[in-house]
């Protein structure tokens, strides 16, 4: 019985065996046709530096780093003030407003403005219709205490 098994056994191994060969065929020769289109689009390899340590093996150490070069700053800062206008730009005024420290609550404020507006106007209409409602119902009530105003001049207004 263990005989079988390992008998068994091999064959698999066998078998996964020719599947893998095959595979690597296929995969070869998939790859010529493909190395036959790319060797012109061929990707330059990537160069090993070694900036951040000093290596330990002697392989590694063949490899020169070339020392960081800082860029001329003075040239680079003459060509932006050149870039620049002859005049700067000033404000003329400056807002006491923009520069004094504001309320924490200032943005909620703001955004709420145009809602606040909005009811302020409607208050100030509906505060109008209440007076206007008391002055008819005042003097629909009582009318005898407003003054009577006569139709024609009075008194040393009269001219000849």
């Amino acid at each position: 019985m263990g005989n079988e098994k390992v008998g068994k056994m091999e064959d698999e191994a066998k078998k996964r065996r020719e599947k893998l060969k095959a595979l690597r065929r296929q995969r070869q020769e998939k790859g010529d046709a493909d190395s036959k289109t790319t060797e012109k689009e061929a990707l330059p390899v990537p160069e090993l530096k070694l900036r951040n340590y000093q290596p330990i093996s002697e392989d590694l150490k063949e490899v020169p780093v070339k020392k960081a070069e800082a860029g001329d700053v003075e040239a680079h800062i003459k060509e932006q003030l050149e870039g620049q206008t002859a005049t700067p730009t000033v404000t003329d005024d400056v807002d006491l407003l923009n520069l004094a420290p504001r309320k924490p609550d200032w943005d909620l404020k703001r955004d709420i403005k145009s809602k606040m507006d909005k009811l302020e106007r409607r208050t100030q209409r509906a505060i109008a219709d209440l007076i206007r409602e008391r002055l008819k119902e005042s003097t629909q009530a009582d009318p005898s205490h407003f003054a009577e105003v006569p139709d024609g001049p009075q008194g040393g207004y009269e001219s000849d």
